[in-house]
């Protein structure tokens, strides 16, 4: 059998990817493993824990007259499996959008519980290649020998590039737990979101209003600054977050959400080297 490539050593300064996808070909497994869906099901629930994913849900069908098609749902985002027993033969398709998932760990495991005598990982993939304006429209990326890799997390990309900092604009969408109409929501907004999110206050709060009743605001950290704005028009909050130090761009969004009760938010991070 080849060697797979692990979810975990791969590094390099390519540059920041969404998630990473492999796609794997498990060759003379045993057929009646493959012919049942409660079996298959157990398996990959099985590898799917062991690489170190968080399990949400799962999903497998059993073909007449035979054949299986499953799907484990991962935080991390997912495994699926089409099985030909007639063939004996499976195809694997692995997808993370995190560093923690062991993908060697994962093989092992379908290798195993499959009776497989051979697999072949088949392709390697960064996709959602994250540039400076956002998601670049390119076919994905390959990983192999001698070309760079992608961080899958902000983390990652923030201490190889050793950057000086990190910036994110986000835009909350539809917030539903926010007063537009009380003059102190701002104010509070802020403090609740720099205690969730560890940034400490380096100056005055200062909010002023803007066009219609639109209000800006500026804080000042201790180690950068926040800035952003209050748009009851759409019922949006636009945030823009700079700190001198990492912090996790999407936790930070995602604490803003729950606090402000938004529908859904976009987001766009950059490590400033």
């Amino acid at each position: 059998m080849t060697a797979a490539f692990s979810g975990k050593s791969v590094r390099g300064t390519g540059g920041f990817a969404l998630g990473r996808q492999m796609t794997v070909e498990f060759y003379d497994c045993d057929p009646q493993i493959l012919a049942d869906a409660a079996v298959m099901e157990k398996i990959f629930l099985n590898s799917a824990r062991g690489s170190g994913a968080t399990v949400i849900t799962s999903q497998f069908h059993q073909f007449t007259p035979q054949g299986v098609s499953g799907v484990v749902v991962i935080s991390e985002s997912h495994f699926a499996v089409h099985a030909w027993p007639e063939h004996e033969y499976a195809a694997v398709d692995l997808f993370t959008c995190g560093e923690g998932v062991d993908f060697d760990k994962a093989i092992e495991i379908i290798s195993s519980g499959l009776g497989c005598r051979e697999w072949i990982v088949s392709s390697l993939v960064n996709r959602g290649i994250v540039g400076n304006n956002g998601v670049e429209r390119l076919v994905p990326v390959v990983e192999q020998q001698g070309c760079p890799s992608f961080q899958l997390s902000w983390k990652s990309r923030f201490e190889e590039t050793r950057a000086r900092a990190i910036s994110c604009a986000v835009d909350i969408c539809n917030c539903r737990n926010f007063d537009f109409n009380d003059k102190d929501a701002p104010e509070k907004f802020v403090s609740e979101f720099l205690s969730i999110s560890g940034l400490e206050k380096g100056g005055e709060f200062t909010l002023r209003a803007a066009a219609g009743e639109e209000k800006d605001f500026v804080q000042l950290l201790s180690k950068g600054c926040l800035s952003g704005s209050f748009v009851p028009e759409n019922k949006s909050v636009y945030l823009d977050i700079f700190v001198k130090e990492f912090i996790d761009p999407r936790k930070a969004a995602e604490s803003a959400v729950e606090l402000l009760g938004g529908a859904y938010y976009r987001m766009q991070p950059q490590v400033r080297i």
